[in-house]
Formats: structure tokens, C-alpha cells, sequence
């Protein structure tokens, strides 16, 4: 008998000590809904409105409908510019073991039990025949976490992640958008002359 109050009071301490440290009163009122999950996107440099680069270009290599919204705009089946635009992805999930969570009272309320990521990395190189005007790289992590009582798809993780890496090399464009156009400018009036960036 006094091994079964014993049992009892270990596990009603164990339990009530697990959602203690958890989560203390002041961390309940200012944590968001736990079973809502979340986006985490790193920070980015400040957002522009998409718009069309100065000149038209050619896709040689990749798809229309996925490549970043400036190229989308500036694109043509007839200028002598082209664009080369690549996008890889890199999944890095991680899930808890199914005994630990069976066993924690935090899961049990909605506490994250695992997290998908996904890397996606693009590269931009926009040519003049062997002459290259520009070439832009840009890498964006993005994960989810997701408890026992919300699940995380790939596609909505990927997709975040390809548009946070497509808005990257819109940015590195814009930046560059007066260099790139007077480098267009010049290879249409001089075939030879040599274009740095």
C-alpha cells in the first residue's frame, strides 16, 4: 500500500512539475495559442514592390511561372540578354522520439514536438552572349514546427521558402537595376566592349 500512495504521489509531482516548467504564469499570458503553429522566416532587408527590370531578357534555363517576380515581368522571346535562374531545396525535419512525447505533459497540450525546414538556394546569372551582365545568388532558411495536434505539410514550407529566396534576388536586382542597365545599354551599342560588374 505504501508503495502505491508513494507511486501516486511521484507521478501527480512529476506531472505538476513538468507543466510548471513549462511555462510560468507570465509566459502564458504573452506566448501565442499553442496550437497554432508558426512560420519562422530570417530577417530580411527591406521590401520593394516588384517591378520590371529596364530591359527584357530570354529564359534559357529554368520555368517561367518560378522565377523571381522581376525576371517573371521583364521576360521575352526575342531580346540577345538572357536569363539563367536555378532554385535547389534542402529538407531538415526533426521530430522527437514517439516515447518522449507519449510521455511529456507538454505535448499533451500543445507544445511543439517537431519542426520542418527547408534551405532553398537560387542563383541569377544574366548574360549578353558570353558576356556576363550579372550573377546573383541568395540562400533562405525557413521552418515550421508542428505539434501532436497540427501537422506541417512540405508544400507550405517550400513554398515559403521559394518565395523568400525569389523576393532575395529581387532585392540584389534592384540594388543593381542602374548598373545592369547601362551594362545593357552597352553591350547593344558595342558588341566588343567588355562589361564588369
Amino acid at each position: 500500500m505504501r508503495c502505491v500512495l508513494a507511486l501516486t504521489a511521484f507521478l501527480t509531482a512529476a506531472a505538476v512539475y513538468g507543466c510548471a516548467a513549462q511555462q510560468s504564469p507570465q509566459s502564458q499570458s504573452q506566448a501565442p495559442s499553442q496550437s497554432q503553429t508558426q512560420i519562422f522566416i530570417e530577417p530580411k532587408v527591406a521590401e520593394m514592390p516588384a517591378h520590371p527590370l529596364p530591359f527584357k531578357g530570354r529564359l534559357v534555363e529554368g520555368d517561367p511561372l518560378e522565377v523571381p517576380p522581376a525576371v517573371a515581368m521583364s521576360l521575352s522571346r526575342n531580346s540577345p540578354v538572357t536569363f539563367t535562374y536555378r532554385e535547389e531545396l534542402t529538407h531538415d525535419d526533426y521530430r522527437e522520439p514517439k516515447y518522449i512525447t507519449a510521455f511529456d505533459p507538454a505535448s499533451l497540450i500543445g507544445s511543439p514536438v517537431g519542426e520542418v525546414g527547408v534551405t532553398a538556394f537560387a542563383s541569377l546569372s544574366i548574360s549578353d552572349g558570353d558576356r556576363i551582365l550579372g550573377d546573383y545568388t541568395a540562400k533562405e532558411h525557413v521552418s515550421k514546427s508542428f505539434s501532436i495536434y497540427s501537422q506541417v505539410t512540405h508544400k507550405e514550407v517550400d513554398d515559403a521558402a521559394r518565395a523568400a529566396v525569389r523576393q532575395r534576388i529581387d532585392e540584389k536586382l534592384f540594388s543593381d537595376e542602374a548598373r545592369l542597365a547601362q551594362a545593357v545599354t552597352a553591350a547593344g551599342k558595342s558588341p566588343t566592349a567588355s562589361i564588369g560588374q
